[in-house]
């Protein structure tokens, strides 16, 4: 299952619709543009967290499940919440606006309404992956768990699509495919692709 159908069964894209006052189709386009970048925060913040287990004990500390939950229950969102995974995944407001602008260049969907929406998806996506984790024992570092073949990759190969391999295509396919300069570090070639090169 790809992402956005996950978005989309739990009640996600018509959320962020609903909250924003954007159509389900505008909702769906907007989060898909911003996804790269939040998964890819997330796997240079496991990267540099001590891996999976680092990855996981972050999330629990921001929120755990109840992240999701938060987005996906009647009450307005806290996005407040959202904005803490923002700060832990990417580290600067600068990087999130960066994301928000290229993600309106490609969708057409207003810039203001997609700086409203990133710590929304990045909460459902957080949220999503601290509930898989636990449940499939992510701490240990044995099996898939939430990076390389496992979770993460799994959720980075199908937004990306079939490019290089896919979601197939392991840790090191993955992890190329965001790491273009070969450093370790994804964010800076995401920053790099919005003109945000550090």
């Amino acid at each position: 299952m790809n992402v956005q159908d996950l978005l989309k069964q739990a009640g996600g894209i018509g959320t962020l619709a609903k909250e924003l006052g954007l159509n389900p189709a505008q909702a769906a386009s907007g989060a898909e543009a911003l996804l790269p970048a939040i998964l890819g925060g997330l796997k240079k913040t496991a990267a540099t967290s001590g891996g999976e287990s680092g990855l996981g004990s972050l999330l629990q500390s921001l929120g755990g499940g109840a992240l999701a939950d938060a987005v996906l229950s009647k009450s307005p969102t806290p996005v407040d919440q959202g904005n803490n995974v923002l700060g832990a995944i990417f580290g600067s407001k600068d990087v999130s606006r960066a994301v928000a602008a290229d993600a309106a260049k490609k969708t057409g969907v207003d810039v203001s309404a997609l700086k409203k929406m990133l710590p929304m998806v990045a909460m459902l996506v957080a949220g999503f992956m601290a509930k898989k984790g636990a449940s499939s024992g992510a701490s240990k570092p044995a099996g898939g768990g939430l990076l390389g073949g496992g979770m993460l990759g799994g959720l980075l190969g199908s937004v990306l699509g079939g490019k290089k391999g896919g979601a197939s295509g392991g840790a090191g396919g993955l992890l190329s495919m965001l790491d273009a300069d070969g450093d370790g570090n994804p964010l800076d070639d995401i920053l790099g692709m919005l003109g945000k090169k550090k």
